[in-house]
Order: structure tokens, then C-alpha cells, then sequence
């Protein structure tokens, strides 16, 4: 009876190496496998509903079922370019965005900097500032109305009762800039304190050691924040700055509720009137070629944002 062959080196080492292959495939696939079922999720809650969306944006888009939808072109987009009331939409939002992200950032910078410092209360202070930023936009919008109101505001009172800049109460809502005024002191109040948390955990992270070197080089406090304090949150200020533009020109909730988009479509912004084009008059086909225009001009911004303040080390 023979003996089998002896596997020969050759195929023991080819043998180790396909074992070390899949070894490595297996580990190298296994995260992958965790992260399946979200982006999955992903793909069929966010990335479809955009494709879709960007479909029915050439169509004359009817909901009901065996119905035709004809083929429009660029017909939307076009009828968007020459519709006054998108663009005065698009002044609308784009007012809104100037106004409330400067001070957002400002205020959101100075409480930080104040709040990163070891202060009596300093935790109350915290929860106190972002406090509006958890309170939900259905409460607060219907508060604002109330404080801006014609008659009974608290606005009004302070206005013409406490500081008699004023004789006859101001209809806040009767006129386009009065209500987008009112409109903006809401955004700005609620998005401090965002602005606020996120500094300040970018200010706790600044080396300490480069401000005490400063300090003993004679620096004050304003060249100390410009020298060391600003460069090392740069990139915080440009994700904040981009963040709140984009958010500035997705101002829906308090519109539509503090005004809703008048009086006569005067503080209509581009969301509002998207979705009264979309879910009022069923205009599915132009609701989202209004959408995708204002996605268009918001990531040219965004784009413009980080080209700008990018630092120079990364261009």
C-alpha cells in the first residue's frame, strides 16, 4: 500500500496565502456589513425622494393614479425665472439670510467666549442661552406674533408707552419689511445659542500655552483673540457661517406661521411658496423646480463659503 505524496512547499504556501486572503476580506467587508442597513435606509429615504423629486421637475407631475403626466422640458425652471413672485421669494429669504447670520455668529462668538471663562453660574448660563435652540418653532412663532402684535404687543408697549419713539402702535404684519423685521428677530433669538454651543466647544480645544505666551509677549485681549483665539477656530467659524447660510434660505415654519407669506405674497419666501405651489395647488412639477433652484443656489454659496474662507495651507 502506497503512501500518499507529501504536499509539496509550493502548495502549502499557496494554500497560507489564500487563507490569509480571505481572512483579510472578511475584516476588511465586516464594517461594511454594519453599515448596510443605514445606508440602505439612506438610499431609499433621501437619496431616491431627491432623484424623484429632480424628475418630476420636468413634468406637468399629476398625483393621481392613471393619469398622464406630460413632459414640460425646462418649462418649470423657465416659468421660475419669470415669475415675480419666486424671485421677490427669493429677496425675501435672501433678506433674511444677511440679516440673521451675522449676528448669529457674533452673538453666538461673544457668548462663548464669555461662557468659556470660570464664572459663577456658568452651567445656567449655558443651558439658559440654548434654551431657545430645543423650544419648538411652532411655540415660539406663535409667541413672536403675539409679542409683535398691532394692538396689546409687548413690542408696541415698550415702543410707544416705555420709550415714546413712536405715537400710533406699528402693525408689525401690515407691510413687507415691519413683518420681515419681526421675522428675523425670531431666527436671530433662536439660533444664538447654537451658534454659541459650538464655538464654545471649538474655544475649549485653543491651546492655552500660545495665549499665555501672547500674554507675556504683551499682546492685549483683542490681539491675543486675533493672533491665536480666531486662526484656531477658523475652520468652526466656516462651518458655522455655511450652516447658518443654508439655514437663512430654508426659513419656512416661522414664515408660515407668523405671516404666512402676506399680506398679498409680500413676505413670501421660496420655501413657503414652494410648498404652496406644491401641496396647495398641487403643482408638484413646479414645487420642485423651485426646490432644485434654490438647492442650486445654496450649494454655489456654500461652495463660495469654503473657497473663501478656506485657510491658505489647504488651497
Amino acid at each position: 500500500m502506497n503512501a500518499s505524496p507529501a504536499a509539496t512547499p509550493t502548495s502549502t504556501i499557496a494554500t497560507s496565502m489564500k487563507i490569509q486572503s480571505v481572512k483579510r476580506m472578511r475584516a476588511y467587508s465586516t464594517p461594511y456589513w454594519f453599515l448596510l442597513p443605514g445606508i440602505t435606509i439612506y438610499l431609499i429615504t433621501i437619496i431616491y425622494p431627491i432623484f424623484k423629486a429632480f424628475q418630476i421637475s420636468f413634468y406637468d407631475w399629476k398625483v393621481l393614479p392613471g393619469i398622464e403626466s406630460p413632459f414640460l422640458g425646462l418649462a418649470n425652471y423657465n416659468r421660475a425665472l419669470h415669475d415675480p413672485i419666486f424671485w421677490k421669494g427669493l429677496g425675501n429669504s435672501g433678506f433674511y439670510m444677511i440679516v440673521t447670520v451675522p449676528p448669529q455668529i457674533i452673538l453666538g462668538l461673544m457668548a462663548a467666549m464669555l461662557l468659556n471663562r470660570k464664572i459663577a453660574g456658568r452651567t445656567f448660563f449655558r443651558v439658559l442661552f440654548y434654551l431657545p435652540v430645543v423650544t419648538s418653532w411652532v411655540v415660539v412663532s406663535l409667541l413672536f406674533r403675539y409679542l409683535f402684535a398691532g394692538e396689546g404687543g409687548l413690542f408696541n408697549w415698550v415702543l410707544k408707552d416705555v420709550l415714546h419713539l413712536v405715537q400710533n402702535d406699528v402693525q408689525w404684519f401690515g407691510s413687507r419689511w415691519p413683518a420681515m423685521i419681526a421675522i428675523c428677530a425670531l431666527g436671530i433669538w433662536k439660533g444664538v445659542g447654537w451658534s454659541m454651543i459650538i464655538f464654545l466647544a471649538a474655544l475649549q480645544n485653543v491651546n492655552p500655552e500660545l495665549e499665555e505666551a501672547a500674554a507675556i509677549d504683551g499682546a492685549n485681549a483683542f490681539q491675543r483673540f486675533k493672533v491665536v483665539t480666531l486662526p484656531s477656530i477658523r475652520r468652526t467659524a466656516t462651518f458655522i457661517s455655511i450652516m447658518l447660510v443654508i439655514g437663512g434660505f430654508n426659513v419656512f415654519l416661522s414664515v408660515f406661521l407668523m405671516t404666512d407669506g402676506g399680506p398679498s405674497n409680500e413676505t413670501e419666501v421660496v420655501l413657503t411658496y414652494m410648498y404652496r405651489q406644491a401641496f396647495s395647488f398641487l403643482d408638484f412639477g413646479y414645487g420642485s423646480a423651485l426646490a432644485f433652484l434654490l438647492t442650486s443656489i445654496i450649494l454655489s454659496l456654500s461652495i463660495v463659503q469654503w473657497k473663501f474662507f478656506r485657510p491658505k495651507d489647504e488651497s
